[in-house]
């Protein structure tokens, strides 16, 4: 008996180290066949932001003249933190059909897969910030120590994420229209998000409503610490924190008890 509980405790030791093994493995795996026989690589990363860019640009202001300072800055920080949203909501909730042969494998941690996705939507985030401080140093912005919160405010987004991929990807196994679904939601939800306006273009009378996005928050604390270097709306981001530590578990639990029947519906 001694033999055998040494045995169970040398397992739940080696676990974290196998998971972190699994999730560096499986991110490089992800990586790889992203860009496998791509000429241009990672760099397909930056080309889609860029291109919404120059549309927002030419609609907003040249078209449309929209008084937002920095404009260019402004919404390409935006957008690669939407995109980094959005692209991993959306990879998630199919993560789990795009990985029968992963999930019939007999002791395989489910759990692991939307960490996945959003590890390497973050990579991603992370490899477009020197653009994205290319674009600040034209526009003349000025990078403060303030910087030094970036990856806490990541932490913050990076959980969310993750909170909402357990919900999505549990339930497109048993509802295969919630990808489809989500892309709509996703649509109406950028448009709900100051990505290409400003904040203050939002009547007053909207602004309860609209402050429920948690996106509007994410967004605006990511322009507060690099493009203005003031201190971000910490109270919106302990809110989002503490729903993030309610929701998380939650999320985790209803994805581990759907996980019983992963193999019966794919």
């Amino acid at each position: 008996m001694a033999h055998v509980n040494s045995a169970a405790n040398k397992i739940l030791l080696r676990r974290p180290s196998y998971l972190w093994d699994l999730l560096r493995s499986l991110v490089d795996r992800d990586m790889k066949l992203m860009y496998k026989r791509s000429a241009l690589g990672v760099t397909w990363t930056l080309i889609s932001p860029l291109l919404q860019l120059l549309v927002f640009i030419f609609v907003f202001q040249v078209i449309i003249k929209v008084d937002v300072h920095q404009y260019s800055s402004y919404v390409f920080t935006g957008l690669l933190v939407w995109n980094w949203f959005q692209t991993s909501l959306f990879q998630a909730t199919g993560v789990i059909i795009s990985s029968r042969p992963l999930i019939r494998q007999p002791g395989f941690p489910s759990a692991i897969l939307p960490v996945v996705v959003v590890t390497t939507g973050l990579i991603h985030f992370v490899l477009a910030l020197p653009i994205l401080i290319v674009f600040y140093l034209i526009d003349g912005a000025t990078i403060t120590p303030l910087v030094f919160a970036l990856p806490l405010l990541q932490l913050i987004q990076f959980a969310l994420t993750v909170t909402f991929s357990y919900f999505l990807a549990a339930l497109n196994v048993t509802f295969r229209d919630t990808q489809h679904t989500l892309g709509v939601l996703l649509q109406f939800l950028f448009y709900l998000s100051p990505i290409f306006y400003d904040l203050k273009s939002i009547p007053e009378k909207y602004w309860y409503a609209y402050s429920l996005n948690p996106m509007v928050h994410i967004v605006t604390c990511y322009r507060q610490i690099l493009m203005w270097g003031v201190q971000p709306d910490w109270f919106a981001l302990a809110i989002i924190t503490a729903i993030t530590l309610i929701l998380l578990p939650i999320g985790y639990a209803l994805f581990k008890r759907q996980s019983l029947r992963f193999v019966e519906e794919i």
